[in-house]
């Protein structure tokens, strides 16, 4: 057990090694990363639904301050690192606290060559969409490659997912089951938003009169 470990719910979630920016508004939250810069701690991110938040989150760490408002609203960029799980909540201070639980993957056999093969290619796929760089060959071989694979990838419910999964066998298997339908999603996306300015200037949409 850690001692109580502040919390940020939001709406994403926050996987490990992965940049997160994130832009401090409301009040209580300016006092957490108030208390996170003087007392160098960590923070817990956690994906809020309509229903509350999850168990499952993963900590921060406060790398930069981009930017300082004269109202004490900031930009910052933040760090994925260690996964946990909540025991408890404590909402004695304005903004939530946890006593959590670190854990990491359980001891498994390694990814199948070919689910690794299908997930890289996704990735690749999607990085190519974006003008991003394809994963290089040297880090294939990452012990939790997964996570990196996953970054692109919008989607909460894949994201919590490969988050609570502790097996990286088993987080490959995942992405390389899900990217397919999902690559071909994003190009369909892509195709709408480049065609669609077209069809306002006299270009009828398909299947229409």
């Amino acid at each position: 057990m850690q001692d109580w470990l502040p919390l940020f719910p939001l709406q994403v979630v926050l996987l490990p090694e992965a940049e997160l920016p994130l832009h401090i508004f409301e009040d209580r939250y300016k006092e957490m990363i108030q208390d996170v810069l003087r007392d160098k701690v960590e923070f817990g991110v956690v994906m809020a639904s309509e229903k509350g938040i999850v168990n499952t989150g993963c900590t921060a760490t406060l790398e930069k301050v981009l930017h300082q408002y004269p109202d004490g609203r900031m930009d910052i960029l933040t760090i994925g690192r260690r996964r946990f799980e909540i025991s408890r909540i404590n909402d004695d201070r304005a903004y939530l606290r946890g006593e959590v639980e670190f854990f990491d993957d359980d001891e498994a056999p390694a990814a199948a060559p070919e689910a690794r093969r299908q997930a890289i290619e996704g990735y690749n796929e999607l990085q190519a969409m974006t003008a991003g760089v394809p994963l290089p060959a040297f880090e294939a071989a990452e012990p939790r490659l997964s996570f990196r694979l996953a970054r692109p990838v919008t989607d909460l419910s894949l994201r919590q997912a490969l988050l609570v999964a502790r097996s990286e066998a088993e987080r490959i298997r995942q992405l390389a089951a899900f990217l397919p339908a999902y690559v071909a999603r994003q190009r369909q996306i892509q195709h709408v938003k480049q065609t669609a300015p077209r069809n306002g200037h006299g270009h009828k949409l398909p299947g229409l009169q």
